[in-house]
């Protein structure tokens, strides 16, 4: 089985989205911190060996007293972030274990994943070496100029918008950062892409999405009960009709 660390950056101002004064990483979705709701699926996995939050040294003692409880069970590994987010992954990326094969980058204040996009996703870095998951562009899209006004509409054809987890063959990011050279990338593909190696998009959710404003969390939150859940008590009856219709 090939390990897996993951990296949740988590380490930004929040200037677009706060809830009750507080980052929207930190903000309780449900009675249950977006991060936490954001990093369970993966400390949960067997083939995840290591999980890394990446922190503002700011917010660091507040959140290991905030979230102790979660710390002590989930076993994540607090890393201190740096000015920008890929200042903060390369950060995280020091901290990752020898034997670690695959890393896998994903938004803090994305909390809305289930296992199997995961598995997906996962199966496909192990493939091809990078990975990642995104959803088809189907509205019209518009370039407009400082005025606001239109100056083109551009084909969505082949367009997608991008999510996480990000996944990498660990030696493929570790490149990538150390050849970044001042690239303010936008995410971690991109820099994989810069230096020539290709990413595989798996088709993803659009429930899977990044709290970015107060809309997002409003969205998130009536979303959570709408996600897939995997039906113990049908994936385990041997008279089920279909053995792969396990989630509903």
């Amino acid at each position: 089985m090939s390990k897996f660390a993951v990296i949740l950056p988590a380490a930004g101002q929040s200037s677009r989205c706060r809830v009750k004064r507080m980052k929207k990483p930190f903000a309780e979705l449900k009675k249950r911190a977006v991060w936490v709701r954001a990093a369970e699926l993966f400390v949960n996995r067997e083939d995840v060996a290591q999980t890394i939050i990446v922190i503002s040294p700011e917010d660091k003692e507040w959140f290991k007293e905030k979230f102790r409880p979660n710390l002590a069970f989930m076993d994540i590994q607090i890393v201190d972030g740096g000015t920008e987010r890929a200042d903060s992954i390369q950060n995280a990326l020091a901290h990752v274990k020898p034997d670690i094969e695959f890393v896998a980058v994903h938004d803090a204040a994305r909390p809305l994943m289930v296992e199997e996009w995961v598995d997906d996703v996962f199966k496909m870095a192990i493939k091809t070496g990078a990975a990642m998951p995104a959803v088809a562009v189907t509205s019209t899209v518009k370039r407009v100029n400082d005025q606001n006004e239109i100056v083109e509409t551009v084909p969505r054809e082949k367009l997608w918008l991008a999510q996480t987890p990000q996944v990498f063959r660990r030696e493929l990011l570790l490149e990538a950062y150390a050849k970044r050279n001042g690239l303010v990338a936008t995410d971690d593909a991109q820099l994989v892409e810069s230096i020539g190696h290709k990413v595989t998009i798996v088709e993803g959710s659009p429930m899977n999405i990044k709290i970015t404003t107060n809309d997002d969390f409003k969205m998130a939150t009536a979303l959570l009960d709408a996600l897939p859940k995997k039906d113990p008590l049908r994936a385990l009856h041997p008279f089920k009709d279909d053995p792969d219709d396990i989630w509903r």
